[in-house]
C-alpha cells in the first residue's frame, strides 16, 4: 500500500462549520491536508528539527507566541500582552508597537460571547473570527451577547463578566468529551443584569453605542471525534520527533490519536512531514 506524504511548516488548523459539523484542514507551508477523511486511519507526523519564524522566515531554536522568533515576538503588535489582555490596551498612550496594525485589528467591531467547553466561559473575538474562535476553543455551544466598537471595550466587558464566570477553558476536561448542553440564553439573562453598572460606566466613557446588546441564536458545534480518551496523554515535538497512530478525531486545535493528543497550534512554524 502506497503512503502519501506532505512536508511543510505547521500553521494553525483552519476550519469550517458545515451544517453544525466542523471540517478541518492542516496547512503545511503552501500545502493543505484535509483531515476529516483521515479520521479512523493511520497518520504519522514527523518533525524535521527545523523551526522557521512565520513572520520573517529566519531559523529559530524555539517558537515564541505560537510561531515567531524572539525578535519578532518582541516587536510585533500581535504578540504584545494587550492581545491576551485587551483591557491593558495602550494605544491611547502612543506606545502601540504597530499603530497601523492596531487600527486595522483592534479598532474594529468585537464580540463578547458565552461558550460551553464543558463549563460556561466568557470570551471575546473580532467580528471576522466567528465561529472560528469558538471552534479553536473546543466549544460545543456559543452565544454572542454583546457587540462593541473596539478590542479595549470588549476586554472591559469581559473582565466585568469574569467576576461571575470563568474566562478560561479547562483544556483537559474539554478534550475528554462533548459538553453537556447549557441554556446559554438563560445564563446570559442571569448574568447581564449583574454588570449593568459596569456597562453604564463603559458607555459613559466611550459613548452610548459603544456596547450593543445582541439577541442571537445559540450556535451548536459538533466535532469529528470517533472516541474520546479517558486519560489525556500529550505529545510534544520538542521531546518526540515522531507522533502518530490511528487518528481518532479533532477538537479545538488538538488531534486525537489512539496513542495520545497533540496541540497543533502550539507547534506553529515547526517543519513536519505528514504520512498518511
Amino acid at each position: 500500500m502506497s503512503t502519501n506524504t506532505l512536508t511543510g511548516h505547521i500553521r494553525k488548523m483552519t476550519s469550517q462549520l458545515i451544517d453544525g459539523q466542523v471540517e478541518y484542514q492542516l496547512p503545511l507551508s503552501e500545502h493543505s491536508l484535509a483531515l476529516n477523511p483521515l479520521i479512523g486511519k493511520q497518520l504519522t507526523l514527523t518533525h524535521s528539527g527545523k523551526i522557521n519564524c512565520m513572520e520573517c522566515g529566519k531559523k529559530t531554536k524555539k517558537s515564541y507566541s505560537q510561531g515567531f522568533c524572539y525578535p519578532c515576538m518582541m516587536k510585533l503588535a500581535k504578540c504584545d500582552m494587550c492581545i491576551m489582555k485587551p483591557e491593558t490596551c495602550h494605544f491611547a498612550q502612543g506606545t502601540c508597537r504597530e499603530p497601523e496594525w492596531g487600527e486595522a485589528n483592534c479598532f474594529v467591531p468585537h464580540f463578547v460571547y458565552l461558550a460551553n467547553t464543558t463549563a460556561i466561559k466568557v470570551g471575546i473575538t473580532r467580528h471576522t473570527q466567528l465561529p472560528t474562535r469558538w471552534i479553536d476553543q473546543g466549544a460545543n455551544q456559543a452565544l454572542p451577547i454583546f457587540k462593541v466598537s473596539t478590542r479595549l471595550q470588549s476586554g472591559l466587558v469581559e473582565i466585568a463578566l469574569a467576576e461571575f464566570i470563568s474566562d478560561k477553558t479547562n483544556w483537559r476536561n474539554m478534550l475528554k468529551g462533548k459538553a453537556e448542553s447549557i441554556d446559554l440564553k438563560a445564563k446570559a439573562a442571569e448574568l447581564i443584569p449583574q454588570i449593568e453598572q459596569r456597562l453604564a460606566e463603559i458607555k459613559l466613557k466611550f459613548g452610548e453605542d459603544a456596547v450593543q446588546r445582541l439577541d442571537e441564536e445559540v450556535v451548536e458545534i459538533d466535532f469529528p471525534v470517533l472516541e474520546y480518551p479517558t486519560k489525556i496523554s500529550s505529545f510534544n515535538f520538542d521531546k518526540t520527533a515522531t507522533v502518530g497512530g490511528t487518528l481518532m478525531g479533532i477538537k479545538g486545535q488538538y488531534l486525537y490519536f489512539d496513542t495520545g493528543v497533540i496541540n497543533m497550534r502550539k507547534f506553529t512554524s515547526y517543519e513536519i512531514t505528514a504520512s498518511y
